[in-house]
């Protein structure tokens, strides 16, 4: 008899846990809306280490490119980076432009050519290159320019059999409301939950983007996910039966980047 009371009291505690669990995840889902789609283009850049400079040169003229667009508001944010962790398959730099609009993103890569900053010297001795065009709608940002800052972007595949609202559930339950309480007290100067809106990789890719004002922001974002899990351990089983961990990538940057 005290084996199944104890065992009853246990199930119910267990029960209750995850009510408040589901509760507190439900409450935070109902603040997290999805907003407008923001896309971005971003190209890779394999540089040989001998031409950095050249690219630092490049990424100067293209950026009066992108500021001007931004100023005619067909842009709200441009940057560039430069890998930090580098791969053997991987790239050293990377720029990329976002827009409210494919077409604000595709005018702006045509006036990278036209201005011819899409042949410069750098960038013809780039020995891999790559595209991509992604669209989040989830997203936030400080407006201003930073110079300096880390960007560190995670990239998980969705298990077969997760929900096609996957994302959708995990960034409103979760990530969003840790991102958001990052950006207020200004760790962070922007976050955006990615897929690929031109698809050329597997369609359950997802990418979660985010940049801290300075190395330390880095210590205080992994503080902050880390207890994020650690009192909401719904959360962290919720994004484990959903996600594929081996499939699981992170990439870390040097970045100056400016949002509207």
């Amino acid at each position: 008899m005290n084996k199944y009371l104890v065992g009853t009291l246990a199930a119910a505690s267990m029960a209750a846990s995850m009510i408040i669990g589901a509760g507190t995840a439900m409450a935070q889902a109902a603040e997290v809306k999805e907003k407008p789609p923001m896309y971005s283009y971003l190209a890779n850049w394999n540089v040989p280490r001998a031409q950095w400079a050249e690219m630092e040169k490049s990424n100067a003229n293209a950026e009066k490119v992108t500021a001007s667009a931004l100023a005619k508001g067909t842009l709200v944010g441009y940057g560039n980076d430069m890998t930090i962790v580098h791969t053997e398959e991987g790239y050293t730099h990377d720029d990329w432009w976002s827009s409210m609009s494919m077409a604000g993103v595709m005018n702006v890569l045509d006036e990278m050519f036209k201005s011819g900053n899409a042949t410069s010297s750098a960038l013809e001795s780039a020995t891999r290159h790559s595209d991509g065009i992604y669209v989040s709608r989830h997203y936030n940002w400080h407006p201003g320019t930073y110079t300096g800052a880390y960007t560190r972007i995670a990239a998980y595949k969705l298990k077969a059999d997760a929900p096609d609202d996957a994302v959708e559930v995990l960034s409103k339950s979760f990530i969003v409301p840790t991102l958001e309480k990052l950006l207020a007290d200004g760790t962070i100067v922007e976050y955006e939950i990615d897929v690929e809106a031109i698809h050329t990789a597997s369609p359950d890719m997802f990418f979660i983007d985010v940049i801290a004002r300075n190395a330390e922001g880095l210590d205080k974002l992994n503080a902050a996910l880390a207890d994020s899990i650690k009192s909401n351990p719904l959360a962290g089983q919720a994004f484990g039966s959903m996600v594929d961990s081996s499939a699981h990538r992170d990439g870390l940057m040097r970045s100056n980047v400016t949002y509207k």
